[in-house]
């Protein structure tokens, strides 16, 4: 029986991933994003595309219009789509700053609300958390603190939707091979530090993972993300040195 994912962020980097990899292996695929030109490029691969933006919430009213009118259920929704502002808190404007907060976080509890209707009994929700929610990231204050909120967000949703019989997880990943990342005017410090060693197609075998077995709340993806939270799990009166050694001059 054919199953479908609904995924927001599909037009580029880890949500366009997924899609390749779910698509590949004979799920259907509700493609969303912002950015219209950038789903034009990958509607081929999607039973449909609906441009919007997460953080409307009359835009994802919109969408769940939509998958009404289709008569779509859902086996499972990933929430992928973010955005990340790098710089020391002061230098980046506020606008920037809000927008974070606007779509990595107000988005997913937008989606995840508005579509927990279309989602099936079994299925599985899949938020893009990041390592850098475990503790506080500077040069990424805002953004990191959002990630945090989606962790916890996740840990509460997991224990509250079981009962519907949907599962709820994240991922957690450190710095991706993304445009966003790769194409950034400023570099965290963090960056040049860790390094951009995990590829967008990395993480989406985790989706994937995540989606089929439904056994881990929080999935780690590479070995450096894997290091630093067994670290800060062993020596949690350390995190704050770790951090500060690893993400900040």
């Amino acid at each position: 029986m054919d199953k479908t994912i609904l995924i927001t962020g599909v037009a580029s980097g880890i949500g366009e991933a997924a899609l390749t990899l779910f698509s590949e292996n004979g799920w259907k695929v509700i493609g969303v994003d912002v950015n219209g030109e950038g789903l034009k490029k990958v509607e081929e691969k999607c039973v449909f595309t609906f441009q919007c933006d997460v953080s409307k919430r009359k835009d994802v009213e919109a969408l769940a219009k939509r998958l009404k009118k289709e008569n779509i259920a859902l086996d499972a929704l990933f929430n992928s789509a973010g955005i990340l502002r790098m710089g020391l808190f002061k230098d980046i404007k506020l606008s920037e700053q809000v927008k974070e907060i606007d779509i990595n976080l107000k988005g997913i509890v937008n989606t995840t609300y508005l579509l927990l209707p279309f989602l099936k009994k079994g299925s599985a929700i899949v938020h893009m958390s990041s390592l850098s929610g475990v503790y506080g990231t500077p040069e990424l204050a805002v953004y990191s603190s959002t990630k945090s909120a989606v962790k916890t967000l996740t840990e509460a949703l997991n224990i509250e939707f079981e009962k519907e019989g949907i599962f709820v997880c994240d991922i957690l990943v450190d710095y991706v091979k993304t445009p966003m990342i790769l194409n950034a005017d400023y570099k965290a410090t963090s960056v040049n530090r860790l390094g951009i060693t995990v590829s967008p197609q990395q993480v989406a075998k985790t989706v994937f993972k995540a989606v089929s077995k439904k056994s881990k709340v929080h999935h780690y993806v590479g070995i450096k993300a894997k290091i630093l939270n067994f670290l800060a799990k062993l020596f949690p009166f350390m995190s704050r040195f770790l951090t500060k050694l690893v993400a900040f001059k």
